[in-house]
């Protein structure tokens, strides 16, 4: 049954979370607010859907670059390199970013009389992002229920696994992670540096995937 919106980056993790639940993906949404790798990433988002057959929408947010201050948007500070753990990634977040994304999920879910929003977040985000904990997952499944007529939840099944976990789920689905973007610099490759880049790469060998992605270094 087709009744869930997903939010669709184009990197790992919602691609992944894209073939998983592809039976229940009745629309995939992808936004550009202004990242330094938007342009990378939409067109896998876009690629995935199509080989699927599942309608995918790009919505503008361009007052999230232009308002908000992270170093992951256009004319912010460098992106910082190194592990998640690091005290300095801190710089890459979108101030209430899956707040505003989900809030517009819920909106077309609930426009096209759907009964689920879905998102990619995982264990490892936990520490940095707040809006990717487990108690904002729950308050926002509760705001949003009580917030629309047809009662739209949240579903964020990879909440509780690690990157690993969604990267072996990957390969037990014959996912090619190529056609995926990652990096947060947004250059003509992967920079390799950078913490979601560590990730991945850590990722994909934990998952004993051999690693297809064409990095700078």
């Amino acid at each position: 049954m087709k009744d869930c919106v997903l939010i669709l980056s184009g990197g790992m993790d919602s691609t992944t979370l894209l073939y998983d639940y592809e039976q229940r993906i009745a629309l995939a949404v992808s936004f550009d607010y202004g990242s330094k790798h938007n342009a990378r990433e939409i067109p896998f988002a876009r690629f995935h859907c199509e080989k699927l057959g599942i309608e995918h929408l790009v919505i503008p947010l361009a007052f999230m670059g232009e308002y908000f201050k992270s170093s992951l948007l256009k004319g912010g500070e460098d992106i910082p390199e190194g592990n998640y753990d690091e005290e300095n990634m801190k710089s890459t977040v979108v101030p209430f970013r899956n707040g505003i994304m989900l809030s517009v999920a819920v909106g077309l879910a609930e426009s096209r009389n759907l009964k689920f929003v879905m998102m990619a977040n995982h264990g490892g985000d936990h520490t940095i992002y707040p809006d990717c904990r487990p108690d904002f997952v729950d308050a926002f499944d509760a705001a949003a229920k009580a917030g629309t007529f047809v009662g739209v939840g949240l579903l964020s099944p990879y909440t509780s696994m690690t990157k690993a976990d969604i990267a072996r789920r990957g390969k037990e689905l014959g996912i090619d992670y190529s056609q995926t973007w990652s990096c947060y610099k947004g250059g003509e490759k992967h920079c390799g540096r950078c913490g979601t880049c560590t990730e991945r790469r850590e990722a994909l060998a934990l998952a004993g995937i051999d690693d297809p992605t064409e990095y700078e270094e």
